[in-house]
């Protein structure tokens, strides 16, 4: 097998860790939806020639977290209530499948471990000044053993590539979350662990459409900027500060 020149194998790992840095600080809420991203100025921070940094902000477009109009920039994406709908009936017949056939593959162990996540992402949940990355790690680590444990590599790549997009969702409003002690996550392994299939299947369908709800609730100031500035991309901090809404920490 013929190695990578070493100036290729160099772009490629400055590729991935722009597309690493920016991808974490969109999930972070560091990068707001509809906050303008300069390529020269991200390279220039990074200490990146254009090049590497014009590639991962790419990746990120072509997974949904960015968008780019020609002579406008790149911003982060704006949804519409159609793009959410749409992506959630995409989670849901993957997720759906996934809790049928856990139901029907996972061991003892896998069962308690997964469990033992639910129980930490439910308690992340219940407190207003957790770190809202580690929550979405953890939650994002939830669901992706669950797939993992169904035996389907297929199935488990295809859940991991949705997870992104719901992610960047659930950082807005993030706060509204933490209303007390909670048992969503916990409520929804119990059903996966009982052994029924169908039970499972019904479980996750509850849980992901309820997820649904809850993004579009918390989208809707983003569901109207988009209705009137989806075409205009401010430019200057001052606009863009106009321009988003305004997330409570």
């Amino acid at each position: 097998m013929a190695r990578k020149a070493p100036e290729t194998a160099e772009y490629e790992s400055l590729a991935a860790e722009a597309y690493t840095i920016v991808r974490l600080r969109i999930l972070r809420g560091d990068l707001a939806m509809g906050q303008i991203i300069s390529r020269r100025k991200l390279a220039l921070e990074l200490g990146m020639s254009f090049l590497p940094v014009s590639e991962a902000l790419m990746k990120l477009e072509f997974e949904g977290l960015l968008e780019s109009r020609p002579r406008a920039g790149t911003r982060v994406r704006i949804p519409t209530v159609q793009d959410v709908q749409g992506h959630y009936i995409v989670r849901e017949a993957l997720e759906v499948q996934a809790a049928r056939l856990f139901a029907e593959a996972a061991t003892a162990e896998e069962q308690q471990e997964l469990l033992r996540l639910a129980f930490r992402v439910d308690l992340l949940a219940s407190q207003p000044d957790a770190d809202r990355y580690h929550y979405l790690s953890l939650h994002e680590k939830l669901h992706r053993k669950i797939a993992e444990c169904t035996r389907c590599g297929a199935l488990s790549e295809a859940i991991e590539k949705t997870h992104a997009l719901a992610s960047t969702w659930m950082c807005v409003g993030r706060h509204a979350e933490g209303q007390g002690p909670r048992r969503t996550h916990q409520d929804l392994m119990e059903k996966l662990c009982a052994g029924d299939p169908e039970a499972a299947a019904e479980g996750m369908r509850r849980h992901i459409v309820s997820s649904k709800d809850r993004a579009v609730e918390r989208l809707q100031p983003y569901f109207r900027m988009g209705a009137t500035r989806g075409a205009t991309y401010a430019r200057s901090a001052r606009r863009q500060a106009e321009a988003i809404p305004v997330q409570a920490s």
